[in-house]
């Protein structure tokens, strides 16, 4: 079993990380449109994913698939600007790995589409 060290529990690490995660958010907020959009459908989608939900398990699906959309278009733009960071030139591996995670995104999006109609299937219409 692994120790705990102290330099392992060194709050200013915790502090610094969450730095970079909020300067991250605030990067893909500012340079990516798509994202700006899935920030404002998750302030649609909050409340009404409380009030859909039956239970506790319900509205962690509801909310915590749409979660995972923004989860994977960070991911999508961290690649876009890696692969944007190489260079400018048209290159085909360049073009696939923005394709690639831009797929990851689209398929991601099927997910919480699945859940919610589901549950709204389940809820008005008695499937």
């Amino acid at each position: 079993m692994k120790k705990i060290t102290a330099a392992a529990l060194d709050i200013s690490r915790l502090w610094a990380a969450t730095g970079y995660s909020i300067n991250g958010l605030k990067a893909s907020f500012q340079q990516e449109a798509a994202f700006r959009l899935e920030i404002l459908l998750t302030i649609i989608i909050l409340p009404a994913a409380w009030y859909l939900g039956r239970d506790g398990l319900e509205r962690s699906l509801l909310i915590g698939s749409w979660l995972l959309v923004l989860v994977v278009e960070l991911l999508n733009s961290a690649i876009e600007s890696a692969v944007d960071r190489i260079g400018s030139d048209h290159h085909v591996l360049s073009g696939r790995a923005k394709d690639q995670a831009s797929a990851a995104v689209l398929i991601t999006l099927f997910i919480p589409a699945t859940i919610w109609l589901a549950i709204i299937l389940d809820r008005f219409w008695l499937i």
